[in-house]
């Protein structure tokens, strides 16, 4: 097999491309050969050495948190599961960028005939982060306003869908090139936050979901209702800006969920979710990292596994 491998932490640059012994699914897990390997923000701030005092690592590692592809080898007790079955799945922390990767049965899911292998290797994190922050932190509701940060980004396109088919008006910021992408999506209201403030132009809403953090995360506390939340899973929130707005402040790390990453496969399935990935080959996994530390990618930017 071969690998993304990261030899210290730093820079993007001086990552290698390896060939290594195939892994070995152990009890509860399977095989992966890796069709595509999708690139998120926590790949670079691993890397970046940021997440080390409380992601410890043994260097070299493989960054990489979600592919899809096909089963290669069942370990034991492992259920549901069949050599050939097309999958998907937030597999962990590391190990992602790679043509075979091992991961736990429970985090994996069918994927769906809709979704191309390269769209499926896109979808496990930034949906199941998606559908947390709205369903099990934020608790949306039918006939609520929800304003998303971020919105053309992995996370956000598809927290604009989940948003509007829950019943929410989702109100959108973005840059003026996303607009169109944005409201075909369901956003109702689309802001360029280049040209103006969000504030002035945005109504109390009653979820804010913020994908940005920092300065934007701290202006968002004056358009939310009284008892109303922010979740952020980028940054913790302020509690005393919480208490001050008479709003309730969330932050979380998504969780690997197999069973709901199938329901999600159910919506992309019946055309209810769609996706739009960036495709780079996986031998130039640095220059994808550099794309996504720029935080200008619509949808999701994801890696051939066999280039």
């Amino acid at each position: 097999m071969k690998a993304i491998r990261v030899a210290q932490y730093g820079p993007v640059e001086g990552l290698s491309f390896e060939e290594l012994a195939s892994p070995v699914p152990g009890q509860g897990e399977v095989l992966i050969e890796v069709a595509g390997s999708g690139v998120n923000p926590v790949d670079w701030k691993v890397l970046s050495g940021a997440m080390k005092a409380f992601i410890p690592l043994q260097l070299p590692y493989t960054p990489g948190v979600e592919v899809a592809g096909r089963v290669a080898a069942v370990g034991e007790n492992v259920s549901g599961l069949a050599v050939g079955d097309e999958v998907f799945g937030f597999i962990n922390i590391v190990g992602g960028y790679a043509t075979e990767v091992v991961a736990s049965a429970e985090r994996l899911a069918h994927r769906p005939n809709r979704l191309t292998a390269l769209q499926a290797s896109g979808v496990p994190a930034v949906a199941l982060t998606a559908w947390q922050a709205l369903h099990e932190h934020a608790r949306i509701k039918a006939g609520q306003r929800v304003l998303i940060h971020g919105a053309a980004g992995g996370v956000g396109s598809m927290a604009v869908q989940m948003a509007r088919m829950a019943g929410a008006t989702v109100i959108a910021t973005a840059s003026a090139y996303n607009h169109d992408y944005l409201q075909a999506l369901g956003a109702a209201q689309v802001i360029d936050y280049n040209q103006a403030p969000f504030e002035p132009v945005v109504d109390r809403v009653d979820v804010v979901l913020d994908l940005v953090g920092g300065d934007t995360q701290v202006r968002s506390w004056s358009v939310l209702k009284p008892g109303g939340v922010l979740v952020s899973p980028v940054s913790p929130p302020d509690a005393s800006l919480a208490e001050a707005a008479g709003a309730c402040g969330k932050h979380f790390a998504t969780r690997s969920d197999g069973a709901q990453l199938q329901h999600i496969a159910s919506l992309f399935e019946s055309g209810e979710l769609v996706i739009e990935v960036q495709v780079l080959p996986l031998s130039q996994a640095e220059d994808a990292l550099r794309q996504s530390k720029e935080r200008h990618i619509r949808g999701k930017l994801v890696l051939d596994a066999s280039r």
